[in-house]
């Protein structure tokens, strides 16, 4: 992408975000965030990704429908807001990313959990640092 097509992909993100926060009234759309927009490079067409912000208790096929009959509203808004010769066709794309990397930093602390519980003498006051430089002055101003 080129520098002009990324700044007006980081407008239309900012703008949708806030369309869809203030303006939108559909209790559908209420919890999700715009996650990033992918422009093409006429600029006629926008994929808006979006995630929930809330967990994983939301239906994301009830936050698709709300979004998808928005987005002719989403539009008119975007093409009031901003100062673009053409505005682009909206549609949104759920983006599962968001989840999967929660998920996986769930992953990783409870491996490291289960790390700490089988070795409590490594785990304690190291917090998982290691020092890496060993000429690394004391407190005292003394080299270790």
């Amino acid at each position: 992408m080129s520098i002009r097509t990324e700044r007006i992909a980081e407008q239309l993100r900012q703008e949708i975000s806030v369309i869809l926060r203030d303006e939108v009234t559909d209790p559908r759309v209420e919890m999700c965030s715009i996650t990033r927009i992918k422009l093409s490079r006429d600029l006629s067409h926008a994929l808006v990704f979006w995630s929930p912000v809330a967990g994983d208790d939301l239906d994301v096929d009830d936050m698709e429908d709300g979004l998808i009959s928005a987005a002719p509203f989403v539009r008119r808004l975007v093409a009031q807001r901003l100062n673009l010769r053409r505005t682009p066709e909206i549609d949104f794309r759920y983006d599962p990313s968001v989840g999967e990397g929660d998920r996986m930093l769930a992953l990783l602390k409870e491996v490291r959990d289960d790390e700490a519980a089988r070795h409590p003498a490594d785990a304690e006051g190291t917090d998982g640092e290691v020092d890496a430089d060993p000429a690394r002055e004391s407190e005292d101003g003394a080299a270790t």
